[in-house]
């Protein structure tokens, strides 16, 4: 499973293109967005000295057919806008790829999160590089799958501890029920059980294998 951070230029004749690089010091950040159809409606934050002129710059652009202003102050504003700009959504869609939010963009570049395999992070590259778009790889990690973080035994108890019920609040079952279905003692599920906990969170937390 890899983790990566790629930066892409957006195309000339998008919005966000546009307007953050008419205000280049600006942070915008995409919250969260879906597509419906042939427009996509977002909420968008602008981080800046003085956001008032770039929220009007976004409500005024042609590509935006519905503004609706919901916080403002010195630094900060915040909107749900609709646009027409659906390019981002087309290009996610083609590869597969669930956005992760909050995407950021500054100066005509936003930045893409991508969690998944070495197959689809190929295959994303290869699409931007046939498209002659330009990128940047700003980080590229590569964590354990965490099947291969557990032994046989671990997998299994935990496989059982789910089905039976053991994580539920109340639990449904004791560790000495799942012994019995195990058939072997509680001490020895309760070592496994926090042997497997364990490598899940060291995994979960730091990335790196057992």
């Amino acid at each position: 499973m890899l983790v990566a951070s790629l930066r892409i230029q957006l195309p000339a004749e998008m919005w966000i293109t546009a307007v953050s690089q008419e205000f280049p010091t600006a942070t915008f950040r995409l919250l969260s967005g879906i597509r419906t159809g042939e427009t996509a409606v977002e909420l968008g934050e602008v981080v800046a000295r003085d956001p008032a002129p770039i929220s009007t710059a976004i409500e005024e652009h042609p590509a935006i057919t519905e503004y609706q202003p919901l916080e403002r102050d010195a630094e900060r504003s915040l909107a749900k806008y609709t646009t027409t700009d659906t390019d981002l959504y087309a290009f996610i869609e083609a590869e597969s790829v669930p956005p992760e939010f909050p995407v950021v963009v500054q100066n005509g570049w936003y930045e893409l999160d991508f969690t998944g395999t070495r197959e689809v992070f190929d295959g994303i590259c290869d699409t931007l590089d046939a498209s002659n778009i330009p990128y940047e790889l700003q980080s590229l990690v590569e964590t354990p799958n965490s099947e291969e973080s557990l032994t046989t035994r671990q997998r299994e108890v935990l496989e059982t501890a789910v089905r039976m019920g053991y994580f539920e609040v109340p639990r449904d079952c004791t560790l000495a029920d799942l012994g019995a279905a195990l058939d072997v003692d509680k001490s020895s599920v309760s070592t496994t059980l926090r042997r497997a906990e364990a490598a899940l969170l060291k995994q979960m937390l730091t990335g790196a294998a057992p």
